[in-house]
């Protein structure tokens, strides 16, 4: 079983990889995914975990279907990840909720594949995913490293210095070190990727 999980995440990141390294324009955003897949490529072992799924993840179906996609890296991408799906552990994010919505709570998962806590441990990298059900809108918030989303889904996103944007499926953009931004979705569930490196 840990031979297989192993080969279950290791097309999971060869594929994240193609999709970031396909869609990403942004320098700095370039070179962070660059390091962070760099410091993938090595052998990793899965936990053990206990697999588990929260309400937010009744919209998984809605957002990951692989005819959903007609660009060959995300398709490749959403189909690595529903057969990785079933080891995840989905959580909801902790902290404060600053300018969140009531429908926040029982409105969004979480899920770490790689890093602390996460599926594969890694202490530098972070790779993970967000779920929002229709009408969420995530708290505020920052981090200490940079961050890269990939987005898999309409919603909104925002950062502190450009207000709301929308990048679209197969959008991409970069948060330096400690700059607020938070996301929303609106009539349909929001689903991103996130690649995060600790400096």
């Amino acid at each position: 079983m840990g031979t297989a999980k192993s080969q279950v995440v290791r097309i999971f990141l060869d594929a994240a990889e193609a999709a970031y390294s396909a869609h990403v324009d942004d320098p700095q955003g370039q070179a962070s995914v660059t390091q962070i897949f760099g410091e993938l490529r090595a052998p990793l072992i899965p936990r053990d975990t206990a697999p588990g799924r929260l309400a937010a993840c009744s919209y998984l179906e809605d957002v990951s279907r692989p005819g959903g996609y007609s660009e060959g890296p995300l398709r490749d991408l959403i189909e690595a990840f529903r057969r990785l799906e079933s080891s995840l552990t989905w959580y909801p994010r902790s902290g404060d909720t600053t300018n969140a919505n009531d429908a926040y709570k029982d409105g969004h998962a979480n899920a770490m594949i790689v890093g602390s806590g996460g599926l594969v441990p890694h202490q530098s990298v972070w790779l993970g995913v967000s779920l929002l059900a229709p009408g969420v809108r995530y708290p505020d918030h920052t981090h200490p490293p940079e961050e890269t989303y990939l987005v898999l889904s309409e919603g909104d996103f925002f950062q502190d210095g450009r207000g709301w944007f929308t990048p679209g499926i197969g959008g991409t953009f970069y948060n330096p070190p400690g700059i607020l931004h938070a996301m929303r979705s609106g009539k349909t569930p929001l689903f991103a990727m996130w690649a995060l490196k600790a400096r």
